[in-house]
């Protein structure tokens, strides 16, 4: 069994809202790229979301209902750039050679 540090973190959860993990060697496998090309969609609707944020919160007009649908987008886009963040991370460390 793989150490659970060299565990991938995948950018979706499973039953339960329970994280799922990905053990391989293969940085370029099937479920890595499947995993990076999800991220790099999270990532840029986020990005998307931040412009349509700025819109919104300058828009006087906005109503009670708009900022409540903006808050819940927010919150998902925050929660699953935070998963990316941690998984990258994670790869980051486990990639690195470790210095003395």
């Amino acid at each position: 069994m793989t150490n659970r540090n060299k565990l991938r973190l995948l950018p979706w959860s499973g039953p339960e809202d329970k994280p799922c993990y990905l053990s391989t060697d293969e940085r370029d496998g099937h479920m890595s790229r499947l995993a990076d090309s999800i991220e790099a969609v999270q990532l840029g609707m986020a990005t998307e979301l931040l412009e349509q944020a700025s819109e919104t919160l300058g828009d006087e007009e906005a109503g009670r209902e708009d900022l409540r649908m903006l808050g819940k987008e927010l919150a998902g886009a925050l929660r699953d750039v935070h998963r990316v963040a941690i998984s990258r991370g994670h790869l980051l460390t486990v990639s690195e050679p470790h210095r003395s």
